[in-house]
């Protein structure tokens, strides 16, 4: 038995039924544990990232997912990851969206006035339907933040890029 680690993982490509329950299931056959995991859909492509424990070296994990690669469709990433202690935030939690027209510049704008006051974004997704665009973000503010001011500049960088913007704390049962 070798040393326990963790290990990132990455399946992309072309999305089809079962790469879920494939992927996850020669994982547990490896007897590594899923402990933290986003997987979703983009434009038709299929995305996931998962990290998992267990005393698997990074070559038996790839030799094992390597069927889910043979017809070309995905590609698998296997990594070693140092094992971190996590600390509970310190700030606030707040739901971020932001609704509009599409155009170029939305995140970069938004994100950039989190970052401004050091806030951490935990978590992000964005979709386009017709040309409504859709951000929905998960942020972790400091305890020493004015969230007033930061939903000042929200709006303010909001105006000019035509969008709408809501900050709202976020419920515990929500993250």
């Amino acid at each position: 038995m070798g040393q326990v680690t963790l290990h990132a993982i990455t399946v992309l490509g072309h999305d089809r039924p079962g790469i879920i329950a494939e992927t996850t299931g020669k994982l547990a056959g490896l007897g590594l544990n899923l402990e933290d995991s986003t997987m979703t859909l983009l434009r038709g492509h299929f995305a996931m990232m998962l990290v998992c424990e267990g005393d698997a070296a990074d070559s038996e994990i790839e030799s094992a997912l390597a069927p889910l690669t043979a017809d070309g469709s995905l590609t698998v990433t296997v990594r070693e990851v140092p094992t971190e202690e996590t600390q509970a935030a310190e700030g606030t939690s707040w739901i971020l969206s932001v609704h509009g027209g599409d155009r170029p510049g939305i995140v970069s704008a938004v994100v950039g006035v989190v970052a401004g006051v050091g806030g951490n974004i935990t978590d992000l997704t964005t979709r386009l339907a017709g040309d409504l665009y859709l951000l929905v973000a998960e942020v972790d503010l400091p305890p020493a933040a004015d969230v007033a001011a930061v939903e000042r500049e929200l709006a303010s960088v909001a105006a000019e890029l035509g969008v709408g913007v809501s900050l709202r704390a976020a419920e515990t049962d929500e993250l």
